[in-house]
């Protein structure tokens, strides 16, 4: 199964990246994902169930214990692995 993460993480700094972002931007990054695409204000991720359930663990973790006091996310099947959005093989 193939997965999409959207998340973000509060509190908001305009000015700079807060650490928990910085720390969650490095997590999604480092990790075996697909299209990953991280913004100031919101981020997505595509892969693997495995790999992202294993993202999305370590990305609760270490951005809470960075300083977020909220993270925000959604997690959508966008597929069977091997196959496109569409369902195409």
């Amino acid at each position: 199964m193939r997965l999409r993460v959207e998340f973000t993480t509060e509190p908001f700094d305009l000015d700079e990246a807060p650490a928990h972002a910085v720390v969650a931007r490095d997590v999604v990054t480092g990790a075996d994902l697909d299209a990953v695409d991280v913004g100031p204000f919101g981020n997505t991720a595509e892969g693997d169930a495995d790999q992202v359930l294993g993202a999305v663990t370590a990305l609760l973790r270490e951005s809470l214990q960075a300083g977020a006091t909220r993270v925000s996310l959604q997690v959508n099947v966008i597929g069977e692995t091997g196959q496109d959005e569409g369902g195409a093989t």
